[in-house]
């Protein structure tokens, strides 16, 4: 070819534009790589902020007043948090998540906190979401959770929210209710709640602050604080008014007996420093609960308890503070390690992936047989926590991450066996709790009591932890990975699960991340892993809806308001984030769809979306805690899911350059 001709300008105008494309990927991924580094912990672990909407820090704020210990700078930092996240548009209300519809739950919380902690009801911003909860109907129309915090402070009469007797305590385990028969963060929450509800607890409330004026009518005049259903929501209604009926006669033996078993049962499962359940809710019941019956201020529990609570405060260098639901550490060193493992060879990087493992390996559980031991007796423990430590509630999605992270470190360093008992307890625990239609659930297995959905404490709908698509799709990730022979049944049973629960248009829907990308990418990756054919149509199909989300930008975002509209899934006004957009490059790049245009252009959007200071970032919610109702950012979601997307890109590329040429 004649150097000059204009075929060879254009080829090496092309090469030159390949080259400098190649140096910015790298010079990005360095960027991020760096950055990420600097965040590990000196013991080996990462653990990203997780922030949820308005209320946990509200009800913080109100439980400091409920036991009149009222700590008055943080109070005061939390407020400054509370005001900082309040609607800046007309509407002067909270909202669920980031972007989302004013929700009257959110806003009731943050308004009593804030005029708890000193704010002038007159005081516009206190006006606007007085406005806003009256336009709603008022604190009248407030979930359940909501409405009892509110008959604890006397706001409410106790009609107004569900009879919970503690006697529920003494329940046998074939009885239609059962503790056993509903999830782990329901469970942990109910039991201590039981007791303030059935001894009709009363806040200290020192400053007598109050909220009547949130009601539309007033709330000892309200008739409507139930909304009635189908027929088996009537019917417990009914139930319900039955038992509040009977609750005067309830002999005083039997109610101290119930007590008794519910004390049994949460202080055992207390978890130091962790906390019971290792999430917020709980511990707050707990520690009133606790003062309710008794416990002196200077008791080992309570005290333990507290400090649970108070370690999950984040201060921030704008004065501001804020309440964690619960903490990530396991979550976000499985997902940083993998992370790391092809952005460099150097030493430094692969030094801190060994610490992240060693780490981890030292949280397996491998002695405690914790609540889920009801579905699988016979299984030896071998789970891994979401939280630094959570004995009793082992998770299998966390599980499913660190297993196949070990075993894929073992492979890279030459070192075939070294986790292999971990990684066998693992599976093996995992496997114990599959579900009967093939599927996995984050905690237990069969949790299916769906009609438990029906009865008036369950407005929020999560009661139960049934199996779910994404975390299905991550365990079959992980047992591909492991590709162990006895594994061959429970992984083909859980591809039929989830070729069932495809959706008509080719995703599958979220439960623990937002919502059908984060699905359709969960299980997409998992079928890859599994060995599954990517020319199968169904998985074509799931591509081509990935595909079809893809914004001008070349982004991909999605609302939480999908969670509502399904007609909404995988769309964001055009809004792209890093995270959904990660999650959809990973689900093209899984299936070896490296050169794919669509990749490209998401791959072109993460670059030009880095930050300066060498991550990503985003201000959107990108989970549910409980979709619906509750909502949650990851921070470490937009760090460590774009530079894997941008890893895995650069490896790939490497891998099929002989090919392309």
């Amino acid at each position: 070819m004649n150097p000059s001709s204009p075929a060879a300008s254009a080829a090496l105008a092309s090469l030159l534009q390949e080259t400098e494309a190649a140096a910015s990927l790298d010079r990005a991924i360095e960027r991020a790589r760096v950055a990420l580094l600097a965040q590990q912990r000196e013991d080996g672990h990462w653990c990203f902020e997780l922030e949820s909407d308005c209320t946990i820090t509200a009800e913080y704020i109100l439980m400091m007043h409920y036991m009149d210990e009222i700590d008055g700078l943080l109070q005061q930092k939390m407020a400054r948090y509370l005001r900082a996240i309040q609607a800046t548009d007309s509407h002067g209300g909270w909202s669920q998540y980031h972007g989302g519809a004013i929700d009257v739950s959110c806003t009731v919380k943050a308004y009593y906190a804030l005029k708890a902690a000193g704010d002038d009801p007159a005081a516009e911003h206190m006006r606007q979401a007085r406005e806003a909860v009256l336009a709603r109907g008022g604190a009248a129309k407030c979930n359940v959770f909501t409405r009892i915090l509110l008959a604890l402070f006397e706001q409410v009469p106790w009609r107004a929210v569900p009879y919970v007797p503690v006697e529920i305590m003494l329940f046998p385990r074939w009885a239609p209710f059962h503790i056993d028969k509903i999830s782990y963060w329901a469970r942990t929450t109910v039991v201590p709640l039981t007791i303030l509800c059935s001894l009709k607890a009363k806040a200290a409330n020192p400053h007598k602050v109050g909220v009547r004026e949130l009601f539309v009518t007033s709330p000892e005049q309200e008739r409507h604080y139930f909304l009635r259903g189908g027929a088996l929501n009537r019917a417990f209604l009914t139930l319900d008014k039955v038992g509040r009926a009977l609750d005067r006669w309830m002999p005083k033996s039997l109610r101290q007996r119930a007590i008794r078993a519910a004390e049994a049962w949460f202080l055992p499962r207390m978890n130091g420093e962790e906390g019971i359940g290792a999430i917020f809710p709980p511990m707050v019941n707990c520690y009133e609960a606790m003062a309710l019956l008794g416990y002196p201020k200077d008791h080992p529990a309570r005290q333990t308890c507290l400090r649970s609570l108070q370690k999950l405060v984040v201060h921030r260098s704008d004065g501001s503070a804020y309440c964690q639901p619960c903490v990530s550490p396991i979550w976000d060193t499985g997902w940083c390690a993998l992370t790391l493992m092809h952005t460099s060879n150097d030493t430094s990087t692969q030094a801190a992936i060994a610490r992240a493992c060693d780490w981890l390996t030292a949280r397996q559980e491998l002695e405690h047989k914790g609540d889920w031991v009801a579905r699988a007796p016979d299984a030896a423990p071998g789970g891994w926590a979401f939280q630094y430590a959570n004995a009793f509630y082992p998770d299998i999605d966390d599980t499913a991450v660190i297993a196949a992270l070990l075993h894929i470190q073992d492979r890279r360093r030459a070192e075939p066996g070294r986790h292999r008992f971990n990684t066998d307890r693992a599976a093996d625990w995992m496997i114990a709790l599959q579900s009967k239609n093939g599927g996995f659930a984050a905690f237990d297995a069969d949790n299916t009591y769906y009609y438990l959905n029906a009865i008036p404490f369950a407005d929020h709908g999560a009661l139960l932890d049934p199996p779910t698509e994404d975390v299905s799709g991550r365990v079959l990730a992980c047992l591909g990975i492991l590709a162990r022979t006895q594994d061959r049944d429970s992984l083909r049973r859980c591809i039929d699960y989830l070729r069932a629960t495809q959706l008509a248009d080719g995703s599958w829907w979220g439960r623990w991340g937002s919502n059908y990308i984060y699905g359709t990418w969960s299980v997409l990756g998992g079928l890859a892993l599994a060995g599954e054919d990517a020319r199968q149509p169904y998985i074509r199909k799931a591509i081509d809806w990935l595909r079809s989300r893809q914004h001008a930008n070349g982004g991909w975002g999605e609302t939480n308001d999908s969670y509502i509209d399904p007609a909404l899934r995988g769309t964001n006004q055009n809004v792209s984030t890093p995270h959904s957009t990660a999650w959809a490059v990973l689900s093209q790049l899984a299936l070896g769809e490296v050169h794919a245009e669509s990749v490209r252009r998401g791959i072109a959007f993460l670059l030009a979306d880095q930050q300066a200071h060498g991550l990503w970032s985003h201000p959107s919610h990108n989970a549910p805690g409980f979709p619906r109702v509750y909502y949650l950012k990851y921070h470490g979601y937009a760090a460590y899911f774009p530079l894997w997307a941008l890893t895995r890109y650069r490896q790939l590329l490497q891998l099929t350059e002989p090919c392309a040429k």
